[in-house]
């Protein structure tokens, strides 16, 4: 065959959802919403009211009483891993040649991406500051406060 006969063939296009496309528009439009958040966590962590000298045990509790607080993070959180996730297999895909170590790296991140989610979402949505809080804590007075109401 000659060079013509191949450049002139027509392209064949498979049928069906094109993942690799899906997952490249994703990387791009969860890196702008990532970069939203992470700003906005940081401008509210740091620089509004008291700043870095107000983040405490008791300011992260106030924030995840807040179910918009709660909804933020979990948002960054399911990104910031699903983005991460996604990148990693790109690049052992990219670079992995064995095919059978390359399934197994992709279903380990795969797993580590979504038992990490799955733990983030439950701390973020379960948190509670009392648990555990003894009569001689510090935060003894707060949590009685709480349970009393």
């Amino acid at each position: 065959m000659s060079a013509q006969t191949i450049a002139a063939a027509p392209a064949r296009r498979r049928r069906g959802v094109n993942l690799e496309k899906w997952g490249w528009i994703f990387m791009r439009v969860s890196g702008v919403v990532l970069v939203v958040l992470i700003f906005g966590h940081l401008f509210v962590n740091l620089m509004v009211g008291e700043g870095i000298h107000a983040l405490d045990f008791a300011f992260i509790a106030g924030k995840f009483a807040t179910p918009f607080w709660q909804w933020w993070d979990v948002l960054m959180l399911w990104l910031a891993l699903i983005h991460g996730a996604n990148g990693m297999r790109t690049i052992v895909n990219d670079y992995v040649t064995n095919n059978t170590a390359r399934k197994a790296l992709t279903w380990a991140l795969g797993l580590a991406a979504g038992l990490l989610i799955i733990l983030g979402t439950l701390v973020v949505f379960t948190f509670d500051p009392c648990l555990g809080v003894t009569e001689d804590s510090v935060l003894a007075s707060e949590c009685a406060a709480i349970v009393g109401n």
